[in-house]
């Protein structure tokens, strides 16, 4: 966070104007913000969301566009020296004040501080910003390579994207609108320099040990020239003067507080989350870094099956439960934080420790990253190169360069941030293309050459930090197949879903560290009816096809159903079972995995949110609602977990209790087989001991055992009040012959907004999913009852006052006719 006064310093934001290049269009623009929003605002395109409205918007990201503003400077200040600021500017731009060439832009992820005191007047100024379109720009780049570098076509549509420093899912992906928006996203000032402004705060930590941390603060600042800098460095009450001489250019000063029993920063779940302000101030500036203490590691010793991938946190080991996150939407003037907010919430209540900053999007903003510190997400960062070759010219990598160093200390003090990772993907990317299985050496050699500017600049940023080459890698200097080798480094496993293999798929493999798996589903009915007319609602409909961006994602959908379940009565019937197969998928592999545990320390699943509402592998639907799978996911990523764990023979079932905290846990296991018309009859009961930090098998069960036309059911209860229950199907579902459930729903409004609904069942009712007509958030739901059983939960719309209409889908019902 900066402040600054405002006699050195003029806020630029505010209504622009947006001029088209080519076409003439003419609108006003709110910056920060986008082209295409300001376009959509003023009428002149359609919702880029709505129907297959994508390809009559794709037009606006070939063309230039300037964006302008005037300003006001006084005599008085044309004494001074004056630069913009520009946090964000999307891509390749040309800025002019009063027609002066101030800046050339060519990069989304850097800061950018032109001097522009020769050009200001007394008077009205014009600020005028020209933003190129990054098709004709990538394409340009292309031509001047040394030679080809090739892009991933089905995530890209619109090619060159790689030679940009532009946020690689603009240019579509297999979940993406594909639009390449442009625009200025960060703050915009004309700032006075005052001897000398902040360039940089960063922090290191020493010495943990004896109670004590030694936090050592440097500032950087920059002056053009020399003179004597007043600077104040705070923490908590603690506030120090030191009276600095700056030269021309760069100096640093650096402060060491010395802070006697520490509260320290801790994962979700492992303890509180202690946050410092650390401050410095000079006459005109401030700037606040808000820090944990805390140590991380990554732990890569070898074992009998490899070499490890587990992070410590203070020493203590911590199983990663979470997923990836990508860009909050396609269109970044849509993103706010208290929409950012809402959606790392639902990871925290989802029991998820740990988010994934996947690399194709943005370095997300400081906010974004105070959240992840106040909630205990841990952040596994990428930098943002995906799925693609990039060029290894001096003049790119000293672009990239420039961009790690400023994120990397922009960043680097956020304690939830524990691993930074050089890429999504690229080592695999070196067998995607022919250009690149034909010269294997030629391209290596050019990725290795990007790999180690990244880790160079990232290791001077922000020495100590943690480093992974790629995600997946094996480890360093390790370029072989990590989609499938078990014994080391992070898995990105996809043969379930690219591939079309069975959940049980999962269990063939013994992941260290599970960074990406997934599996797709529909967005939800409400979702739906925001893009599609009711004609539009069948799966194979054009407006549907084009809310589908992975090639035969429908078909993998369908064919994955019909492999489990019987075949759905109508549209809706088909969008729930999606999702409860979706959810379904996920659990079994994060199931065995924890099972795992300590030989693997994580998963992270594909993916949390969506850009924009599409089929996709997000656990939450565009907008932040809960499919069925996060529903699920709160219950498999519970800290203390039991899961039914069938053998690879499928001889056995096992129950194996996972427990992620730091004590020992008692846990009482109770089952049940339970007839397809719902009549429970105990089964087995069993209490077992589980220590801290680890996976234990508590029993199990001869498959031969379980009569025909049973299931079996479990609840268990912890010594430390955690709790669950389960079914396991021993088959497939579609091989049940199940009754009506008999489900009925007394809905009663609360005082407070909210609504309760008590679901009953006469029958056997599984996963029940309620749903209503008004956005808003269940208190639990894809769940099961038996014959008798009722349970009550809280429906809070998102407006208050909103009446929904709630109806209810189960597995009988979307198959069957209900009776």
């Amino acid at each position: 966070m900066i402040q600054q006064t405002e006699t050195t310093a003029i806020d630029l934001s505010g209504t622009w104007t947006l001029t088209g290049a080519g076409a003439g269009h003419t609108a006003p623009m709110p910056v920060p913000g986008d082209v295409h929003s300001a376009l959509l605002s003023a009428g002149l395109i359609p919702d880029p969301y709505a129907g297959r409205n994508e390809r009559d918007v794709q037009w606006v990201a070939q063309e230039d566009w300037a964006i302008e503003r005037t300003f006001d400077v006084t005599p008085e200040m044309l004494e001074g020296d004056w630069y913009l600021d520009i946090g964000s500017i999307d891509t390749v731009a040309s800025v002019y004040v009063n027609g002066v060439l101030v800046l050339d832009a060519d990069n989304c992820f850097r800061r950018y501080r032109p001097d522009v005191t020769e050009a200001l007047k007394a008077g009205e100024n014009v600020l005028r910003v020209l933003i190129h379109s990054s098709i004709a720009a990538g394409a340009a780049r292309q031509a001047a390579q040394p030679f080809f570098i090739p892009w991933h076509p089905g995530n890209s549509p619109i090619p060159n994207g790689n030679m940009l420093r532009k946020p690689q899912c603009h240019f579509g992906w297999d979940w993406n609108i594909a639009i390449a928006p442009l625009g200025i996203y960060g703050a915009i000032f004309l700032r006075r320099l005052e001897v000398a402004r902040i360039e940089h705060v960063t922090t290191r930590q020493f010495h943990h040990a004896d109670g004590a941390v030694d936090l050592y603060v440097t500032a950087t600042f920059h002056a053009e020239a020399p003179g004597i800098l007043p600077v104040h460095f705070s923490l908590g009450e603690e506030r120090v003067r030191l009276d600095i001489g700056v030269n021309a250019g760069e100096t640093q000063l650096t402060h060491m507080f010395r802070i006697e029993r520490p509260a320290l920063w801790w994962p979700a779940g492992h303890g509180e989350q202690a946050i410092y302000a650390v401050r410095v101030e000079t006459p005109g500036e401030t700037v606040v870094r808000r820090i944990g203490l805390r140590q991380v590691e990554l732990a890569t010793d070898g074992d009998e099956a490899g070499s490890r991938f587990a992070l410590k946190v203070n020493g203590r080991e911590i199983f990663c439960r979470g997923a990836n996150w990508i860009p909050a939407d396609a269109l970044p003037s849509r993103i706010t934080p208290a929409g950012v907010r809402d959606l790392l919430q639902s990871a925290s209540e989802a029991n998820m420790n740990m988010i994934r900053v996947w690399g194709g999007g943005f370095y997300e903003p400081d906010w974004f990253y105070d959240f992840c510190d106040e909630l205990g997400l841990m952040v596994w960062q990428d930098f943002m190169f995906a799925c693609n070759l990039y060029p290894s010219t001096v003049d790119f990598l000293d672009n990239v360069a420039a961009e790690v160093d400023y994120q990397v200390k922009r960043l680097a003090s956020h304690p939830s941030i524990v691993l930074w990772c050089g890429d999504n993907e690229l080592v695999g990317a070196l067998t995607w293309f022919e250009a690149s299985r034909e010269n294997r050496d030629r391209y290596l050699v050019s990725y290795d050459r990007l790999n180690r500017t990244i880790e160079l600049a990232m290791r001077k940023a922000a020495p100590g930090a943690v480093w992974w080459p790629s995600s997946p890698a094996s480890g360093t200097l390790d370029f072989g197949d990590a989609w499938h080798a078990d014994g080391s480094g992070d898995m990105h496993y996809w043969s379930v879903w690219h591939e079309n293999k069975s959940f049980d798929d999962y269990r063939t493999v013994r992941p260290r560290f599970c960074s990406e798996f997934g599996f797709q589903s529909y967005t939800s009915m409400p979702v739906m009816r925001s893009f599609a007319a009711p004609k539009d609602m069948n799966i194979a409909s054009p407006v549907m096809e084009s809310h589908q961006k992975n090639a035969g994602g429908n078909e993998r959908i369908a064919g994955t159903m019909f492999r489990y379940f019987r075949f759905p009565k109508d549209f809706e019937s088909f969008v729930y079972l999606s999702q409860i197969q979706q959810g379904l998928a996920i659990r079994t592999a994060v199931d065995y995995w924890r099972s795992l545990k300590p030989h693997c320390m994580g998963t992270l699943y594909w993916q949390l949110n969506d850009t924009w509402p599409v089929a996709s592998w997000s656990s939450l639907d565009h907008g932040g609602s809960w499919k069925a799978m996060h529903y699920m996911a709160r219950r498999f990523f519970q800290p203390v977990a039991v899961a039914a764990i069938p053998s690879r023979d499928g001889e056995t079932i096992g129950f194996s209790v996972v427990n992620d905290t730091a004590e020992a846990v008692a846990v009482k296991l109770d089952t049940w087989l339970v007839s397809l018309s719902g009549e429970r009859r105990p089964y087995r009961s069993a209490e077992g001991r589980c220590g801290p930090d680890r996976a234990e098998m508590l029993f199990s069960v001869l498959s031969a055992d379980l009569p025909e036309d049973t299931l079996l059911f479990w609840s268990f209860e912890a010594s430390n009040g955690m709790r669950g229950e389960g079914h396991h199907v021993h088959g497939t579902y579609k091989a049940l012959e199940l009754e009506p459930s008999g489900l009925t729903l007394d809905v009663s409004p609360r005082e407070d907004g909210a609504v309760a609904v008590t679901a009953s069942a006469s029958g056997l009712a599984l996963h029940v999913m309620l749903e209503a007509d008004v956005a808003g958030r269940w208190s639990d739901n894809a769940f099961d009852l038996t014959a008798g059983e009722r349970k009550t939960v809280i429906f809070t719309p998102a407006e208050r006052g909103a009446v929904p209409k709630i109806h209810w889908l189960d597995l009988h019902s979307c198959q069957t006719q209900s009776e």
